[in-house]
This record gives structure tokens, sequence and C-alpha cells, in this order.
């Protein structure tokens, strides 16, 4: 296997870190405020767009039971800024950095593009604030090792938003194959697929909207190539490589993190990937077909497919040599292999919890102040999220790539 070396336009982001230009104006402290079990966890929301609307729902209804509250809200978009702090009563903040300052924070919630994760939860960690960053855990893997290394340095909680991880299938999935119950694995395979007339990640932009005045795009694009104003890139930003890694980081990590989950499996030592624009011709830049074979050290193949065109889906199966396993929507079933039929008992499991950013959060309160394991933690969150951009890398070189565990970095196989 050959060093690739700059192996991508992600690599620009490592060395002197993606929040170079934005820490300095951020103190560090050596750890979190302590939380006890009956104190107030105040929240602040770092983003207002679609997805942080459903984290604010998600927190309201989680007021009483979890003695929790939004107390601040952060946009580089006025209008997002304002309706969210309408909604939530958080003071509005425009510069994430300032509501890292907000007196009594306990911990952010980062819903912002994937470029900005890294760059944020890092100065979340510094100022000593623990943080729920949605998937996935960074835009690039040398950001996922720098991430890594501050949480456990600085000693944060961090929850990653892979929600499904809330569903106990998995959980129960994994103690059964521990146990032996479907033998030795040797493949899995998963697709998240949809059928869209248009293409699937366009979105109208906001006719008030106006660079310079309500909207920073300079702030925006961050690390990102310098552009000129393009509300596409702002409105649409899945559909960008400067931003997104498209099908794999947007909903490959909801699959392949239950396939992580259950199987036990780390990091994949070679990934290829192949796809194409095979349907929407609108302009973007990521595809709208997309397929990977990754292939673990633990000895399991995982196959991960996905069309924006079609929806009919495979099964969800991990395959053992004395059983299977299905997931389906509720739970999963277990049946034995034929040669193994007075062996292995068929079994059926209907799942507790589920797909939801309430028990996401729930949790994530849970654990800071009791301790209790987190749904997606960070080795699980670094484990999936560096898979799904092997795979980005993968398919934009168009070759295979493995992963050199001692220097924590892709090469080519």
């Amino acid at each position: 296997m050959a060093d690739t070396g700059n192996l991508s336009r992600r690599n620009f982001i490592a060395g002197s870190a993606a929040a170079g230009s934005v820490a300095p104006l951020l103190s560090a402290k050596s750890a979190a405020r302590v939380v006890g079990a009956n104190d107030r966890l105040h929240v602040g929301m770092i983003g207002a767009g679609g997805n942080a609307r459903g984290h604010m729902r998600a927190l309201k209804s989680l007021a009483n039971e979890d003695n929790v509250e939004i107390a601040a809200v952060c946009d580089l978009y006025d209008p997002r800024r304002d309706a969210a702090a309408e909604f939530t009563g958080g003071k509005p903040y425009k510069d994430y950095r300032r509501l890292l300052e907000h007196p009594g924070l306990d911990y952010v919630t980062v819903s912002v593009p994937e470029h900005w994760h890294a760059p944020i939860t890092l100065d979340a960690a510094d100022a000593g604030l623990h943080v729920y960053v949605e998937k996935p855990l960074t835009y690039s893997i040398e950001e996922g090792v720098q991430v890594v290394k501050k949480v456990k340095s600085t000693g944060i909680v961090l929850q990653c938003g892979i929600q499904g991880m809330s569903d106990d299938s998995y959980e129960t999935a994994a103690e059964l194959i521990r146990d032996g119950a479907i033998g030795k694995v040797v493949m899995a395979h998963i697709d998240y697929s949809r059928n869209h007339r248009d293409d699937f990640w366009l979105k109208d932009p906001d006719p008030d909207v106006k660079p310079g005045v309500n909207l920073d795009w300079k702030m925006y694009l961050g690390k990102a190539k310098k552009r000129r104003w393009e509300p596409d890139r702002f409105f649409s930003w899945r559909r960008y490589w400067d931003y997104s890694g498209g099908i794999a980081t947007d909903l490959f990590v909801h699959r392949l993190a239950r396939i992580v989950k259950a199987c036990g499996l780390t990091t994949p030592s070679r990934v290829v990937a192949t796809g194409g624009q095979y349907f929407f011709t609108g302009g973007a830049e990521v595809p709208d077909t997309f397929n990977a074979l990754l292939e673990y050290p633990e000895g399991i193949n995982v196959l991960l497919v996905s069309s924006l065109a079609n929806q009919t889906q495979i099964r969800h199966l991990i395959r053992g040599n004395k059983g299977t396993i299905e997931f389906t929507r509720e739970g999963f079933t277990l049946e034995p292999e034929g040669l193994y039929k007075d062996d292995v008992k068929p079994l059926i499991h209907k799942k507790s919890g589920g797909e939801d950013m309430a028990l996401h959060h729930h949790n994530l309160h849970n654990a800071i102040r009791l301790g209790e394991q987190l749904k997606c933690d960070l080795e699980l969150a670094f484990n999936v999220s560096m898979a799904c951009q092997m795979t980005v890398e993968s398919f934009r070189m168009k070759k295979s790539l493995g992963w050199d565990r001692r220097r924590e970095r892709i090469i080519k196989t």
C-alpha cells in the first residue's frame, strides 16, 4: 500500500485546525460545570435551520421532565435567529463564539452545515461545555482525530446526533452477537433510499436574504473555499462537497451506525465506493445514487446501498454462519441458517425507544447528571463518521482506500 500524503481537499482543515481563526477568542476551561441531579440544565443552540427546529421542539417537550431550558440561540441568518429566539425565549446571538460565553450554559447543540461541526465542537470543548453535535461527527477524518483528542483531554460529554441509536434494537442485537447467537458474522447489508420527483437536496431560497445585511456570508464559508454569494450554496448546502458528504454523511451514517453498534466494529480496513448523478441533473455536485463496500478488520464485509430516485429497500441483514438478524420497523428478527435449525432458536425482538431526538437529548441529560452511558458516544460517532467519509474520498478519487491505524490517516490500497 502506498501512502498518498496530501490525500484530498479535506486535508486542508488539519494541522493548524479548522478553528484556528476563531479559537483565540475563547479561553479554555479545565472541565465542564458539575451538574447535580436536581440542577437545571441550560442549553445553547447553535444553528436555527430546519433540523435545529427539531431540536428546539424536542427540548421544549422535555422542559419539565428533564428540568432543561434553552437559554441562548445563534444563527448567522437574522430571520432564523429571530424566529428561534421568539420560539424558545433564548437570548439571540449572531456569532457562536459569543454564545459560548453566555453565563451558566451546560451544553450546546451544533446543528449547522458539516464543515462547521468540528470548529464549533472544538471551541465548545475549550469553553468547558458539553456537546450534542449533529451527524456526521466532523466534515473530515483529520478533524475527527482532532475532536477525539480534544474531547478526551477536556473531559466533556459528547453525544452525536445519530438518534436512531436511542432504539434499543442495536444494543440487544450486539449482546446476542457477542454471545454467539448467529455464529461468526461475515457480512451485513443495509440501505437508505428515497423516491423523489425533484432533486432531493434542492431547497427554495428565502427571497428576503441579503448577504452583508441580514446574513454573514463570510462567516458561513468559514474555512471552505471563498466564493461569491450563491443562494443555493446556503439554502441547499448538502448539494456541494465544500459543505457536505451528501448521501454518505447525511444518510449512510444512520444505517451504518446500526451495523457498527450491533457487530462491535471499529474502523474499516478497506473501502470502495461507486455511484453518480444518474437521475437528477440540476447542478448538484454530490451523487444521487451511491453504493459502498466496506471491509472491516473484524472479518466482516458491509454493503451500503442508496438511491434518491427509487426507494425499494434491500433487506437490512446481519449474516452469521449459524443465523441471520434482520432489522425491521418493529425491531428485529433472528432466524437460524438451515444447518443450524436445531441449535439456534428463532427470536423476535420488539424495540423499545426509537429514532427520536427527545430520547437522544434525554440520554445526554442523564449522562451529564448521572454518568449514564451515551447512545452515540465519541467512539461510535468517530468510527461511523470516518467510515462514511472514507466512502466519499473513495468515490471522488475513484480509488480503493484503506486506513493506517498507526498514523491515523487514509491511504490508497
